[in-house]
């Protein structure tokens, strides 16, 4: 059986479906619209804008990437990818950079999933949405950190943002260190879609 469900990378036609699912959340994970791993860029600041403007400016100067996955005209998901000038503000900053001796050009930083579409594959299908847009963006090294669960303890869902190593794993990814308490890095190269 296959999914009736569709890729489609965050741009500005699609940017009104991924504020309409956060804003069903009450912004994401305490109002974050999915903007606490991104910097600041030469024409919008932060601290200038609330949240669902910031992350507007940003899509329209091309600096903000998901993959969204879309049910009929409905963003029931995403996956944030982009580049490490795009997305500075990793968890562990400090130990991840004192350890990383291959920087990659892609990072993934962040999933969301719709309360109603949960415990049904759809971060999976963020994640391979990502990469088949990466792959079509030039492939290359990728990079995350999602959390590593320890059996037999219950997590947030708001503490898995970045999904778990499982799912990665599952994914390709190779797992490479820990860093904190239950992050890891996981590596995967992606290779560029064939024209």
């Amino acid at each position: 059986m296959t999914s009736p469900h569709v890729i489609k990378p965050l741009s500005p036609d699609t940017f009104p479906a991924w504020l309409a699912l956060a804003e069903k959340h009450n912004g994401v994970w305490g109002g974050c619209y999915c903007s606490y791993f991104h910097g600041d860029t030469e024409h919008t600041v932060k601290r200038e804008h609330d949240g669902p403007t910031f992350k507007r400016r940003l899509v329209a100067e091309g600096v903000a990437h998901a993959a969204l996955v879309f049910d009929g005209d409905d963003a029931i998901a995403w996956c944030q990818y982009g580049s490490p000038e795009e997305l500075p503000g990793i968890y562990h900053r400090k130990q991840y950079d004192a350890g990383e001796t291959n920087p990659a050009p892609w990072r993934i930083t962040c999933f969301f999933v719709d309360r109603d579409h949960r415990r049904s594959g759809v971060a999976r299908e963020a994640l391979d949405g990502a990469l088949e847009l990466i792959s079509r963006a030039g492939g290359g090294e990728v990079v995350s950190f999602p959390n590593e669960l320890l059996p037999g303890k219950r997590t947030s869902s708001s503490f898995l943002h970045n999904g778990t190593r499982a799912m990665f794993e599952k994914a390709g990814f190779t797992f490479e260190r820990h860093i904190g308490k239950s992050k890891t890095v996981m590596r995967i190269t992606v290779p560029p879609a064939t024209p």
